[in-house]
């Protein structure tokens, strides 16, 4: 079978294509890039492809620039275009930041040619390596799944062939390619993997352990697979979705297998653009999400934060913030946006006055009361002076009436003179009750904004 035979295999196995797409190619120089290049030019015609090249100059070695030139002659010399795209390479891990730019100038250069598909040129090898790797890291099933086939809009059709193959295919054809002299470092972990442990497997145990590591992949693959449709429709039918994130029954998830609650969570971060990982201390935060003690603090899932109050569990792309402090004035109106509630404040006689029977208007006397008033979050340590005597932790307030921990923030609480008179919506305190001395009535009326 030849390189572009086993390409075409892959295509159809994947779907990777239907046929008449723009291809955007992402070429390095290496042999592997090279070889995916001429793959997909030999199958363009029948195949309808038009193609595009895009080489990602990272400026990581002073000769750099001789494989972006590499790369540009042989789209001259294929018929293809040819772009390059210069990057700068951040701080942090060297191979993370790097594919994180080289991964930004792809869909930028996508974006720019129409391109609905990314062709990488990651081969079986790669596969191989990368299962060993997390293997000796340590990990599950979807570790063990290794590079997908496809993500997103990024393809890779060499994933099912060897890179012998590629070398094969472009010494036939008299191709250049350049090997870039940072795959044979051995302070690289993969490097240490491909040129030395695998190597002595395959002497010692099986010449075909690639192979074998990438079948382990591809089973991985459909178990992983099948666990995200799961989780997809699980997700649909439990979540409650809002404005600010989605909330869910931690009951509902109880009930579920536990390898397909976590996915529903996990699933529910990637929706609000979590694309980390879930590495092992991804797995053990999930797993305190749902376990006897839950977590009291939120936790980050790849910027994606993921809250517990009482049966329920809040997955959002950040904490709510917490109200900012305003003053009201008497009579006047505070507007609090955030919460789409304002508060209104009118002053009236007290004999034709009577008191309201709903939690979202109140009374007092407003001659006991100064003529500004302070709405505020809640802080650490209030307390409310109840009627009758005895003071009441706002905190076990907000617990008995059942608010999230994560909207606590966000309820009102009007204070006079440093002291708490109503927690919006919530509870009256014991200051300045209206009497049969009153005069003047002050209300306080929490209301939706208009």
């Amino acid at each position: 079978m030849s390189l572009a035979e086993r390409v075409e295999r892959t295509l159809r196995r994947y779907a990777m294509l239907t046929g008449g797409e723009t291809v955007l190619v992402g070429v390095s120089g290496g042999a592997d890039s090279v070889a995916l290049l001429v793959a997909l030019l030999d199958l363009s015609v029948a195949w309808r492809l038009s193609l595009h090249v895009l080489h990602v100059d990272h400026g990581l070695r002073p000769d750099s620039a001789a494989d972006a030139e590499l790369v540009t002659r042989l789209g001259a010399r294929l018929g293809v275009p040819v772009e390059v795209a210069r990057v700068h390479v951040g701080p942090g891990s060297l191979e993370a930041a790097a594919r994180a730019v080289r991964h930004a100038a792809l869909d930028a250069a996508a974006d720019r040619v129409g391109a609905v598909r990314i062709a990488l040129g990651h081969t079986a090898d790669d596969q191989a390596e990368t299962v060993m790797m997390r293997l000796i890291e340590g990990t599950g099933v979807r570790g063990l799944a290794g590079i997908p086939p496809v993500r997103g809009r990024i393809i890779r059709p060499l994933i099912e062939a060897r890179h012998r193959d590629a070398v094969a295919l472009l010494e036939g054809a008299s191709l250049p390619w350049v090997e870039d002299p940072s795959n044979a470092d051995p302070k690289f972990f993969r490097n240490r993997v491909r040129h030395e442990l695998l190597p002595l497997l395959g002497s010692a145990f099986d010449p075909e352990i690639v192979s074998r590591l990438a079948a382990v992949a591809r089973a991985a693959r459909q178990t992983v697979d099948t666990l995200e449709q799961v989780g997809a429709r699980e997700l649909e039918r439990l979540a409650d979705r809002g404005q600010d994130g989605l909330t869910l029954s931690r009951a509902a998830l109880a009930d579920l297998p536990v390898a397909v609650a976590a996915e529903v969570l996990r699933a529910a971060a990637a929706g609000l653009g979590s694309r980390a990982p879930l590495r092992a201390w991804g797995h053990r935060g999930l797993r305190r999400v749902l376990g006897p003690t839950p977590l009291r603090r939120p936790f980050r899932l790849g910027g994606v934060v993921v809250e517990v109050s009482g049966h329920r569990v809040r997955v959002a792309a950040a904490p709510l913030p917490p109200l900012p402090a305003r003053m009201l004035h008497v009579p006047g109106r505070v507007e609090l946006p955030e919460i789409g509630r304002a508060i209104e404040a009118r002053v009236v006689t007290a004999t034709t006055y009577a008191l309201p029977r709903d939690a979202e208007r109140v009374a007092f006397d407003a001659d006991r009361l100064p003529p500004r008033l302070l709405v505020r979050p809640r802080h650490r340590g209030d307390r409310l002076a109840a009627f009758g005597g005895g003071e009441r932790r706002l905190k076990s307030l907000l617990i008995d009436a059942k608010i999230p921990r994560w909207r606590r923030g966000r309820v009102p609480v009007v204070e006079a003179d440093g002291d708490i008179i109503w927690v919006a919506g919530l509870r009256r305190a014991a200051a300045a009750p209206v009497a049969a001395t009153t005069r003047r009535v002050l209300e306080l009326h929490l209301v939706a904004l208009a």
